[in-house]
């Protein structure tokens, strides 16, 4: 056989372009395309999704309370005006004396009437927006709607006991709107050992 009937070598693994081999993976990384990658995109899009809705709705509660907190006190500043035609009225009502009212004529029996009527139904509009008076005697002394204006030597009720109420209080939804002034009983020796384990609210 001569040179001429030899088939030409293949050149080209040694003059062609480099072989390239794939780049290494991770076992953790699954390879594009592939089942398990879909598998942890879905995951991901799907955690989220469902933080993305846990935001909404806590906006949405917290929205929502923020409406209704406006609502409620947003007539604070109003209400408060509004309290001192409450007391006024109430002046009123407490200038006339016991045996006034038992021996009132007529005129001055319907004017009584008409001053509790329209205090009564001052009230009511007030306890429609959330306004609520409150009248603390006879309980316990308590700092945070009360206001003590003095102390009463009583040995006949406990110590830290409301005895007297100067002007009444209001709460509007849950807050203090206007604290009740109070006179505190400050107790004796014969309230002392049936109150010796509790707080005296007011002071010594």
């Amino acid at each position: 056989m001569t040179d001429r009937d030899r088939q030409p070598e293949d050149t080209s693994a040694a003059a062609g372009e480099p072989v390239v081999s794939k780049p290494y993976i991770m076992p953790d990384d699954p390879e594009p395309g592939s089942v398990e990658l879909l598998q942890k995109e879905v995951a991901e899009a799907r955690d989220r999704m469902l933080r993305t809705l846990a935001e909404m709705e806590n906006l949405r509660k917290r929205t929502a309370k923020e409406v209704a907190d406006a609502k409620l006190y947003g007539v604070t500043g109003f209400a408060r005006d509004v309290l001192d035609i409450a007391d006024n009225l109430q002046r009123a009502l407490d200038a006339v004396p016991a045996e006034a009212r038992a021996t009132a004529d007529a005129g001055l029996a319907s004017l009584i009437e008409g001053v509790e009527l329209t205090e009564r139904s001052l009230l009511s509009a007030l306890e429609k927006h959330g306004v609520k008076k409150f009248d603390p005697l006879g309980q316990k002394f308590d700092p945070n709607f009360q206001q003590a204006m003095f102390e009463v030597p009583d040995a006949s009720v406990p110590a830290g006991t409301v005895v007297q109420v100067m002007q009444a209080g209001y709460t509007i939804g849950e807050r203090v709107l206007r604290p009740a002034l109070v006179g505190v009983a400050k107790g004796g020796a014969k309230a002392a050992p049936a109150n010796s384990n509790e707080p005296n609210g007011a002071a010594n």
